[in-house]
Formats: structure tokens, sequence, C-alpha cells
């Protein structure tokens, strides 16, 4: 066998799980002798949380305390069960991931992370398939031959780009439960592109309850299933909405979004709306992150009044730059335009990646786990992207540079404790430009390929 052969062989697909799964379980294990030996964890604080919720949802009490809250007892006299996930401080989930994560108390602690784990490799897997049967086909023609094994191959190394990624197998090993909601938004692009809209419309639905933002994809793709072959306006635009096939799809995901949000409330009541959605309209978050939000919100953070002559003067001005609602209009008008632009022209995988794009990048909190919402749809994106070595390593150096700019400023306050609250917010502001650049970058070269 020659070296090239030897080669061909070992980069095949089950190698690459293979190895992906090796790394996770790896990090894994490191993760719990790391953690018992070290002040600084390598595990997420948010997995505590998860933990501690799973913790009291499996066991309520003691006495009157620690139980769900919901109107199923009073409505219908059924006693619950269920502790109440809600009862942990900062738990602003649906209790649905504290119930998936029950086995972290009977069966093993890390549990959780293996679950996540498992799921960066099936949302590998749906990758690959897509690519397969798909993506890659659509853009490279006919499935001859010689087409068929370069498919394999480009398939391969696009779905590496996802699998070995550090920063997607770092964030899922540290507990993050993030790849959860991709497999949710994977299958749903899959469903939608093997044009299963029914299917889609309820993973749709699924996904929105297991976190708000995904229901953002709803609006491309009623521009896909209602598009048209004429030249668009804004009458085509509104009239691809407006018919059977649109309102059914988005009758049925609002029906299982719907459906599991009464379910959940029934059980749990009005914590489980409060904080699994409310929480997030009205968040005011003055802790430092990506956002250049967080900055005004420091300054401006609800502090006791002294006087009603203040309280007034706050109320004429102030009221309306402390209010999180104002964030929503950019970023929405923003996400939803580009929904129903690029949805119309019948690409949802490039629609979905601009409008995450672009609700990361103005949302009014952004942590680096929101950027795994976009760089899911990487892997899918690239087979229809025309551009040049040299500007593609211009892309990647410019995206990680204004990270790094950013977390160098942030370890100098976070754990240096230096005042350097206003050099990070110009560094949010260097951020956002960056990565606008980086998104017209990749929108350019899209339209090229185009």
């Amino acid at each position: 066998m020659t070296a090239t052969a030897l080669v061909r062989d070992v980069w095949s697909f089950p190698y690459l799980i293979l190895v992906s799964v090796a790394v996770r379980v790896a990090l894994i294990l490191y993760s719990e002798w790391h953690d018992a030996r070290s002040l600084v964890k390598y595990t997420d604080i948010d997995y505590r949380v998860f933990s501690d919720a799973a913790a009291y949802l499996l066991h309520p009490g003691p006495g009157a305390a620690n139980h769900a809250q919901g109107p199923l007892k009073n409505w219908f006299g059924i006693d619950l069960l269920f502790g109440d996930p809600y009862t942990r401080e900062t738990y602003r989930y649906t209790p649905l991931l504290a119930l998936l994560l029950a086995p972290n108390e009977w069966l093993h602690p890390s549990f959780g992370k293996y679950l996540f784990a498992a799921c960066d490799i099936v949302n590998g897997i749906l990758i690959y398939r897509l690519l397969l049967t798909v993506i890659l086909p659509a853009t490279l023609g006919s499935a001859k031959d010689g087409v068929h094994r370069d498919i394999k191959k480009l398939a391969i190394k696009y779905t590496a780009i996802h699998l070995l990624n550090p920063m997607v197998f770092s964030i899922s090993t540290r507990g993050s439960s993030e790849s959860v909601l991709c497999l949710f938004v994977l299958l749903t692009l899959h469903a939608a592109l093997t044009k299963r809209w029914r299917v889609a419309a309820v993973l749709l639905g699924v996904s929105t309850h297991w976190k708000i933002y995904p229901g953002v994809y709803g609006l491309a793709c009623l521009g896909v299933i209602g598009s048209v072959q004429s030249r668009p306006t804004w009458k085509t635009y509104f009239t691809c909405l407006v018919q059977w096939q649109t309102i059914s799809f988005g009758l049925m995901s609002l029906f299982t979004f719907v459906s599991l949000g009464v379910g959940c409330f029934l059980i749990w009541g009005e914590p489980f709306l409060q904080e699994t959605y409310l929480y997030h309209l009205h968040r005011l978050d003055h802790r430092h992150n990506f956002s250049p939000y967080f900055y005004l919100t420091y300054l401006t953070y609800p502090q006791p009044l002294n006087s009603t002559n203040e309280a007034l003067q706050v109320a004429k001005w102030e009221a309306i730059l402390r209010s999180p609602l104002v964030s929503f209009v950019p970023q929405m008008v923003l996400t939803l335009g580009s929904g129903l632009l690029f949805g119309h022209k019948g690409d949802l995988v490039f629609a979905w990646f601009v409008q995450t794009s672009v609700f990361v990048v103005f949302n009014k909190v952004c942590t680096s786990q929101y950027f795994l919402w976009y760089l899911l749809f990487l892997p899918l994106l690239l087979p229809s992207l025309n551009m040049s070595r040299w500007k593609g390593f211009a892309l990647v150096t410019v995206w990680a540079t204004v990270q790094g700019l950013w977390l160098s400023e942030g370890y100098q306050l976070e754990f240096m404790g230096s005042n350097v609250f206003f050099n990070l917010w110009v560094r949010g502001l260097i951020y956002v430009v960056g990565n606008c650049w980086v998104l017209s970058g990749i929108m350019d070269a899209y339209k090229k390929c185009g």
C-alpha cells in the first residue's frame, strides 16, 4: 500500500468519528482530574447550575419547599412529584434540560458532559450527511464515480472543520449545553433541505422552546416555501408569506412551541415563564461580555435614587437608554430582514448563517458560546463560497484577532482587577466592526459564487 493510499484510507469518515470521540472522552476525563486538583475549574459554571437544577427537580422538598409550582395540582388535583429546577438561582433554561441531565444524580456526575459530547458527534454526522446528499451534489453537479469520490473526500474535510474545532469540543466537554440546541437546529435544517416541511415545522418549534433565538429561522423558511421565480418586489415578498403552505408551516411550528410551553407551565408555573423566556427580554447584564451594550448597562445600572426629583429626571431619558428592549430594534430589523431577503432566494444555509451571525454580533449579551450558533453552519456554507486562500486567511485572522484583543483586556479586568471598562468597551466596538467586515466578506464570496 502506497503512502498516498494509506493516508486516504486513514482519513475516512469512521476514522474522523473515532478521533473526535477520543478527543472528547479524553477531555472529559481530564476535566474530572483537573477539577479535583485546581481552584480554577475546567468545567463551566453553567454545568454546575444544570446539575443542581436536575437535583432540585428529582428531589422535591424538604417540606413545602422546592415543589413544582404549576396550576396542574390546583386545577386537576394531580399530586406532582417534581421539584422546581428554578429553586437553583441563575437557572434560566427550559426544565426539560434539567430533566435530560437527571442521570447526573443517579448515574455519574459527568453524564451531561458525555451527552453534550455525543450531541457534538451526532451534529458532525448530520453535517456529513447534508454535505454528501444535498450540499455538495448541488455544488459539484452529477454524482458520477469520480465526482462521487470527490464529494466524499470534501464532505469529510468540511465535517472535520466542525468535529475537530477546538472551540466546539472544548465548550461541550466543559459542560455547555449548546450542542443539544445545535442538534435540534441541524435536524430542522436537514428536514427543510429534504423538503419535509411538516417535520421541519415541528422541529423548529422544539428548537425555539429550547432557546428562543431559532424562532427567527421561521421567516427564512417561509421565504423558501413561498419563493417565486419572478423578479422580487415588495409585493412578491409579501405574497410569498401569505399562502396555504406558509400558513400551515407557521401554525404547526407555533402549535409545537405553545404545546411544549403550556405543558411546562402546567407543571412548573410562572417561574418557568419568567426564567426561561421573560427574563431574557428585560435582562440587564452589566458584567463584561463581547457586546458593547454592556458598558452602557454598567454606567446606567439601576441604583437607589436619592430623591423623587432624581427619579423623575431618570424617567425622562435614562429609562429609554436603560430599557433592554432598545437593543432589539437593530438586531431584529437586521435578523428578520436578512431572513426574508435570503430565504426568498432559496438558500436556507446561507440565510440562517447570516441571520445567526447578525443576531450574535448585535445581541445585548454575547459570550464565546454564542459563536457556536453560526459556526455550526460554516462547514455547510464553505462549498458555496468563492474566495482566494489569502482572502480566507484574512477573514479568519480578523475574526480571531478582534476576539483576542477583547480577551486580553477582559483578562486585565477579571483576573488583575484593573479598571479597564472603557478600554473593554472600545474593544467591543472593534469586535462588532471586525465581525461585520468578516460577514460582509463571506456574503461577497457567496454572491460571486452565485
